[in-house]
């Protein structure tokens, strides 16, 4: 499990105008959320959060938000959900979630596809259906990401929910029938022909 820090700044008031406000500052508006606590509008440096995306790149982390306005307090979360602007694709709004140590969290974590599978050399065509699974387990036993050799694929091969290990501590929520990946003959030019004339 990968840690964070990422200093925030909480803010007052909430709506669009103040939103756009903070983001000609440089600023990305978010929101920290959790059991037990009053949802929190915070703000993010554009940079900041920029250079930490990039590093982390799409694994799951735990982020350590540090309170940077005066307060001496620290709060850690992951993050739940990230809008970005559909022209730009500046990142616009973050929402996070807060974790506490020993209580477990439900959080999706990416698959990482590992292997060349045997069927492709036999002109098979991988294709993927799930990129990430939905998992429930204590933030310290939390995954970056679940590896998944699929090298022992062969034509007419899929790997279900079900085929998938956790590791230890993690439990997967997803149902356990759903397929994640499978591998498929290639269709020729005839046999679409065919196909849709029959």
């Amino acid at each position: 499990m990968k840690q964070v820090l990422l200093p925030v700044v909480k803010r007052e008031g909430k709506g669009k105008e103040i939103s756009k406000k903070l983001r000609k500052k440089g600023l990305i508006p978010a929101i920290l959320y959790g059991k037990g606590i009053d949802p929190l509008p915070i703000s993010v440096k554009y940079s900041e959060f920029e250079k930490v995306y990039k590093k982390i790149k799409g694994e799951t982390v735990i982020f350590t938000l540090d309170f940077t306005n005066g307060e001496d307090l620290k709060k850690q979360a992951i993050l739940k959900d990230l809008q970005r602007d559909p022209v730009t694709d500046r990142f616009i709004h973050l929402d996070f979630q807060s974790v506490e140590e020993g209580k477990p969290i439900e959080v999706e974590v990416p698959l990482e596809f590992v292997g060349k599978p045997i069927g492709t050399t036999k002109g098979g065509i991988l294709e993927i259906m799930l990129h990430e699974l939905t998992i429930e387990c204590l933030p310290s036993d939390l995954p970056d990401k679940i590896v998944i050799d699929i090298s022992g694929l062969d034509i007419g091969d899929s790997l279900h929910v079900r085929d998938i290990k956790a590791p230890e501590g993690v439990k997967i929520k997803d149902n356990p029938d759903e397929t994640i990946a499978t591998l498929v003959a290639e269709t020729t030019p005839e046999e679409s022909t065919e196909e849709s004339t029959s």
